[in-house]
């Protein structure tokens, strides 16, 4: 849970560049920004699960996957009720898919602790 913790705090805050972070939330155009968001979170989990349970290796695909529909719904919120940072549910929005990223973490690694 660490691991994929400090994998997402990587990829989402240090790793993310504006260009991913406002397109992906775009009506339009987002689908790239997304994708090469989600590609990062990707890379940075499968390196991470070679490196310690190499057998659990699809779980970064099942990570990316999950992420992808997450932030593409935070996206959905966003431009469907015009949520900018002055916007009251602007904190909202964002701790709520953080929440459900670390509930991701969560499970998957409850599924990897299990299954040993």
């Amino acid at each position: 849970m660490a691991v994929l913790t400090v994998k997402h705090v990587i990829a989402d805050f240090v790793l993310q560049n504006s260009w991913m972070a406002i397109g992906k939330d775009q009506k339009t155009g987002w689908a790239l920004p997304l994708l090469a968001h989600c590609l990062v979170h990707l890379a940075l989990a499968l390196v991470l699960i070679l490196v310690i349970a190499p057998r659990f290796w699809f779980i970064a695909f099942i990570d990316f996957a999950i992420h992808i529909v997450v932030d593409r719904a935070k996206g959905i919120c966003s431009f469907t009720f015009n949520v900018t940072q002055e916007h009251p549910w602007f904190w909202t929005l964002i701790g709520v898919d953080q929440a459900l990223h670390h509930l991701t973490g969560f499970g998957l690694s409850i599924v990897m602790a299990f299954n040993v």
